[in-house]
């Protein structure tokens, strides 16, 4: 009874356009009435305790280093590098939008602020280039999408806080793969461009340009080795990882490049946290409605209705897929990482899977989530950014979900792809 009040709460909720954040906290409170066993102050007990996590600090601070590097110059710079490398050839301009993007996430960890941030830059230029506008805001909305799958990445905090997975293994792990699909998608970008033959003439190839905008951005482009680097030598946590992040993007855009003052840097607050208390709310409430689902013994009951559909390894990853790809339709990555990561890794590491490899299929189940309506949050980014109806972003989208489809077969099923750099380090 408890589970079904959860849930048929939950999805009446998100029907009628609750926000997520609100829809679970109410959800749960229906769940706690419904029981009768917890008090209605469990309820924001569970909450505080959710979000009182050094790890999770992380959050706050990966996305206001995300908008200092909007605001101060520096991802603007970071282009500019990328532009001057590959803007002559076939898809040129697809190209740099997508090396971009997983330039940008190795700061940001999210997805939507990727889309946001790199795509009021790119998408004026690439549709004045006559580039089509459903491949466009497509590409922006997937290639966003690599966010949360290079490290540092938001949903990989969530799924170490949840299931106890060191944050920084998985940060390697998400290392190779997110580098795949970004490989993956710039090749589909070349063949468009030869394609569709978008390409700019007018853009010539000069070692002299490319060196003055290397010039121009050696600090923009030594952020992600200082922070990656400093993680994986052990220099600093994740989290303090995000506050190095933080005070590096304000140096370069206050003191390097000047282009950040007060005004700027008052926007830029007020743009984190907006987009942090949003985030908070969501992972307090999540908390609260996992806790009441695990106090109900569902998760066991999921876990073991999985497991006794078949022994083998390889049908239990492909139902676990299925199942996040459709969780991914409908629910935001954060909610869905923090229900479901307790409940899924034990039946994953039951099966010989490695913890932190399976935290990476799930990141990249839920990373695809962002470009699947009709709740692909990616999508809506992309079309307010392009200023255009959702139905042009989906109308492109379909090719790269089935690249990232693939990207995610591969990555599941071939383990060395997550885990080579896992083991080399901490060999």
């Amino acid at each position: 009874m408890v589970v079904g009040a959860l849930f048929i709460s939950l999805a009446i909720l998100l029907i009628v356009g609750v926000p997520v954040g609100f829809a679970l906290g109410i959800s749960s409170l229906v769940g706690i009435i419904a029981g009768g066993t917890q008090s209605i102050g469990f309820l924001s007990q569970t909450m505080v305790s959710g979000c009182d996590s050094f790890p999770i600090l992380a959050v706050p601070l990966f996305v206001l280093a995300g908008e200092m590097m909007g605001g101060g110059g520096v991802s603007r710079r970071i282009l500019d590098v990328f532009k001057a490398a590959f803007g002559r050839i076939y898809g040129g301009l697809a190209i740099c939008t997508v090396a971009f993007c997983m330039f940008f996430a190795a700061v940001s960890g999210s997805g939507p602020a990727t889309v946001a941030a790199v795509g009021a830059m790119v998408v004026p230029t690439m549709l004045a280039e006559g580039y089509d506008k459903s491949f466009t805001l497509a590409l922006i909305a997937c290639a966003g999408g690599i966010g949360v799958i290079i490290p540092p990445s938001i949903p990989m905090v969530f799924y170490g806080t949840s299931t106890g997975a060191s944050i920084g293994n998985l940060f390697m792990a998400g290392m190779i793969p997110g580098i795949m699909i970004g490989f993956c998608l710039i090749g589909y970008c070349y063949y468009e461009g030869r394609k569709h033959h978008w390409k700019n003439e007018a853009e010539k190839f000069s070692w002299k340009k490319l060196g003055k905008a290397l010039k121009d951005g050696f600090f923009a482009l030594l952020d992600p080795f200082i922070i990656l680097g400093g993680i994986y030598s052990g220099v600093f946590t994740p989290t303090e990882a995000a506050a190095v992040a933080v005070f590096y993007g304000l140096f370069c855009g206050a003191v390097v490049y000047r282009e950040l003052d007060f005004k700027k840097l008052m926007g830029v607050m007020k743009g984190a946290v907006s987009t942090t208390g949003t985030t908070m709310l969501i992972v307090g409430a999540a908390t609260a409605f996992a806790k009441i689902l695990s106090i109900t013994g569902a998760p066991t009951a999921v876990a073991s209705a999985i497991s006794s559909v078949s022994d083998s390894k390889i049908l239990i990853l492909m139902l676990i897929n299925i199942l996040l790809l459709i969780v991914g339709c409908f629910m935001d990555t954060t909610p869905a990482m923090l229900i479901l990561a307790p409940i899924l890794m034990p039946i994953a590491t039951a099966m010989g899977v490695d913890i932190i490899h399976f935290g990476i299929i799930m990141v990249v189940n839920l990373a695809i989530g962002f470009i699947t309506p009709p709740l692909g949050i990616n999508l809506f980014v992309s079309a307010r950014v392009g200023d255009e109806p959702l139905s042009t972003v989906i109308k492109g989208i379909i090719p790269f979900i089935i690249i990232m489809i693939v990207d995610l077969i591969l990555i599941t099923y071939i383990e060395a792809i997550p885990m080579t750099l896992v083991r080399l380090i901490t060999s």
